[in-house]
């Protein structure tokens, strides 16, 4: 069975729902931000309270449209930070959005069991020696330096491939690993990082991957993050993304009936409400 923490994702699971938790003021979705030690706290109760089973928490906004880059000292004091009032407030697992060495040890020490790197392992070469050392559950994010439009989704899925195989030479079993096809993160231009270079439509490639998920998974378990992004706003013609929570919850429930057997988002209370009418519709189609 495959596990992320101690929590069992896929493979006849309940579809799991990861909190999200900004310390980052550059962050795109403001409402996200969390700064102040009451902040972070209040907000990850309420996350448990609705129903989260992590929350996954982040020092550097990796928006790619945005100029959003920090050092790694003020990356990993937002993030250790975060993570104390956290578990002073919560027994959640927690996750840490990194693709920075550093800042991912920092974390573990502390006890932390997740790292969710958006680059797949392949920014920091450092990364795989702290894996290695502590052993976390992963979420790899599909990631290369640049792609085109030819069989892109192929090779979308031959990128998640290749980083399973960074992470199996340090020692991670794929059991404890949760694929992520990159929703947001493949642009023509970007300021942030790290992001793959395309040369089509952005939002082509985003709905084309989320109608075809269950190509994606080939045995792991795959999260969806697309609350509030940017393909929201593409089809809802709304540029303020504090006014995308129908269109994240909308696309959220298509993406599970799809194969998401793990939604990351901003908005757990209701992203769990539909979730369970997704896995509902799912058992009806199969005489459940």
């Amino acid at each position: 069975m495959n596990k992320l923490a101690k929590v069992s994702v896929g493979n006849g699971s309940p579809i799991r729902i990861m909190g999200i938790l900004n310390t980052s003021p550059e962050s795109f979705y403001k409402n996200s931000i969390c700064i102040s030690k009451n902040q972070i706290s209040n907000l990850a109760k309420k996350m448990e309270n609705d129903g989260a089973d992590f929350i996954d928490v982040g020092g550097m906004s990796t928006a790619p449209y945005l100029s959003t880059s920090i050092s790694e000292k003020l990356e990993t004091k937002r993030i250790v930070n975060a993570i104390k009032i956290i578990q002073n407030s919560t027994n959640l697992p927690i996750s840490v959005d990194t693709c920075r060495s550093t800042v991912a040890e920092n974390a573990l020490k502390l006890g932390v069991e997740i790292i969710n790197d958006v680059s797949g392992l392949r920014y920091d070469r450092k990364m795989i020696d702290v894996v290695r050392k502590y052993q976390p559950s992963l979420i790899i994010c599909a990631h290369s330096k640049k792609i085109t439009s030819k069989n892109h989704l192929k090779k979308t899925k031959q990128f998640l491939k290749d980083s399973i195989k960074i992470a199996k030479s340090g020692g991670i079993s794929t059991k404890n690993i949760v694929v992520d096809p990159a929703i947001g993160f493949f642009r023509r231009d970007g300021k942030g990082f790290p992001f793959t270079k395309i040369d089509f439509d952005w939002f082509k490639r985003d709905i084309e991957i989320l109608e075809n998920l269950k190509f994606f998974k080939f045995g792991q378990p795959c999260m969806i993050s697309i609350s509030n992004k940017s393909v929201i706003g593409r089809i809802l013609d709304e540029s303020d993304p504090s006014k995308r929570l129908n269109g994240s919850l909308d696309l959220e429930m298509f993406s599970v009936i799809n194969g998401a057997d793990l939604i990351r988002t901003h908005n757990v209370k209701q992203s769990r409400e539909i979730v369970s009418i997704a896995k509902k519709i799912q058992c009806r189609r199969k005489g459940l």
